[in-house]
């Protein structure tokens, strides 16, 4: 049974050399049904939503993801080269983060305990069990969306201390697994030009320093401290002058001292699409400077202060190695960071992510960053389908949606995948047939346990 619309297949046959043609099959079988199946993403619901829970040898489709040989880092590589047409030039925005995948269980053996970032605030730290995920995602403008949306493409696990000290692994912080995929990345992309936003996290020196240093540096758009201890650039060095070269210049004034110095010179802009979507009329500061501190290198940036004229919001600073960026644009690539923690909610709520139940440590390795992935190609399907004619948004009497979101993306290839499977015309007579009884009892099941 062909499972793929015939528009759904130049793209979905692109992972095809992945896999050997038995695995693909399976493959094949996964994927469809992860796009279909409606609240767990189990192998087992997956074989229901495809109506094969009568299948005897089932064990092919969990050896897909535990024991069968493919790359994970070849397929994240082909999903970046696909999700570029949504910016087939100019400057690549990519945004990069971490989140909790939420798991117990003694047989979880990559698993710590961390600050859950969703539920704990300022005052209040909750912690949660689970398994540390580092995820890069392409930030692009989605044309029928009219908003940018991020694509996650690679997704590597970062392991708990606790667990490379029992397996004597040697432990990489969040750092070293960013500066790894970046220039993993950089590899794959070396003439694009990249702009990375992150959060306050990746404000570090050495880190911002290995990223300048790659063959072709990648400039770093984060937060930056009130307090940081920003330099004039170092003098020249002058013929036969004796000592070590100088790092840096004289110290600068801190931004928090800016705040309130009388020569400051701000400017008035309007930023639309600020925080909560909301046009802001801002203050801003900008300079260049060399941020140092003793015994790490000297990074030079470009720093950004913005503070809110009504007092709304508390100032705040950022920071860009690219000394040529406006600070207009600063702010724009730094705004679009918040798409990350809607992917992180949209991968949970539809994608099922966190509702897995693999305990191979293979399996547990490629499962979370498929799902993540998964997100990406829905998008490019859905963007197939746009291409073709646009499809309807749900509207109710008191409510009418006037653009797409990821769940109208979703609902839209599901539809496809299941016209595909319901009307099939027959070679000798072409009519369409009634609807088989078993599909009839395979939806009133997700009807009823839908979740």
């Amino acid at each position: 049974m062909n499972l793929l619309p015939k528009e759904f297949l130049p793209l979905i046959l692109t992972f095809a050399p992945l896999f050997s043609k038995p695995v693909w099959k399976s493959a094949v079988v996964l994927l469809v049904g992860a796009i279909l199946t409606p609240g767990k993403r189990t192998v087992s619901a997956i074989l229901r939503v495809m109506g094969l829970q009568h299948e005897a040898p089932f064990q092919p489709y969990h050896r897909v993801l535990s024991r069968a040989v493919w790359s994970s880092r070849r397929a994240s590589r082909w999903l970046l080269q696909l999700i570029n047409v949504f910016a087939p030039e100019g400057v690549l925005v990519m945004g990069i983060d971490d989140t909790i995948e939420r798991r117990w269980g003694k047989r979880i053996a990559a698993r710590g305990i961390y600050r859950d970032p969703v539920r704990s605030s300022r005052s209040h730290v909750v912690k949660a069990s689970g398994l540390r995920w580092l995820s890069l995602m392409l930030l692009v403008p989605i044309p029928w969306a009219n908003r940018v949306w991020a694509l996650p493409f690679l997704t590597v696990l970062a392991p708990s201390e606790r667990y490379n000290t029992t397996h004597k692994h040697r432990h990489k912080t969040l750092l070293d697994w960013a500066r790894q995929m970046l220039s993993q990345v950089r590899r794959w992309l070396p003439q694009r030009a990249i702009v990375l936003v992150a959060d306050s996290s990746f404000a570090a020196l050495e880190w911002l320093e290995a990223v300048r240093q790659l063959p072709s540096s990648i400039a770093v758009v984060t937060r930056l401290r009130l307090d940081a201890a920003l330099y004039d650039p170092a003098p020249e060095r002058q013929p036969k002058q004796m000592g070590c070269p100088r790092k840096v210049g004289e110290r600068l004034p801190t931004l928090k001292s800016l705040l309130d110095s009388p020569s400051a010179d701000w400017q008035s802009v309007t930023m639309a699409g600020w925080y909560g979507g909301r046009t802001a009329a801002l203050q801003i500061l900008s300079d260049t400077a060399v941020w140092y501190r003793t015994g790490l290198p000297a990074v030079p940036i470009r720093w950004v202060l913005v503070q809110d004229p009504t007092g709304k919001s508390e100032p705040q600073a950022f920071l860009c190695t690219d000394l040529s960026a406006t600070p207009q644009q600063i702010l724009l690539w730094y705004r679009q960071r918040w798409q990350l923690e809607v992917t992180f909610e949209q991968v949970r709520a539809h994608l099922g992510v966190e509702t897995q139940r693999q305990w191979s440590d293979l399996a547990m390795l490629r499962t979370t960053p498929a799902l993540f992935g998964l997100f990406s190609l829905v998008t490019l399907l859905a963007h197939l389908l746009q291409s073709h004619q646009p499809f309807g948004l749900p509207h109710s009497a008191w409510y009418k949606k006037s653009l797409p979101t990821f769940v109208d993306a979703l609902a839209a290839v599901r539809r496809s995948l299941w016209a595909t499977r319901l009307f099939q015309m027959s070679v000798e007579t072409p009519t369409i047939q009634k609807v088989p009884p078993e599909l009839l009892e395979l939806w009133s099941d997700l009807l009823c346990y839908a979740s």
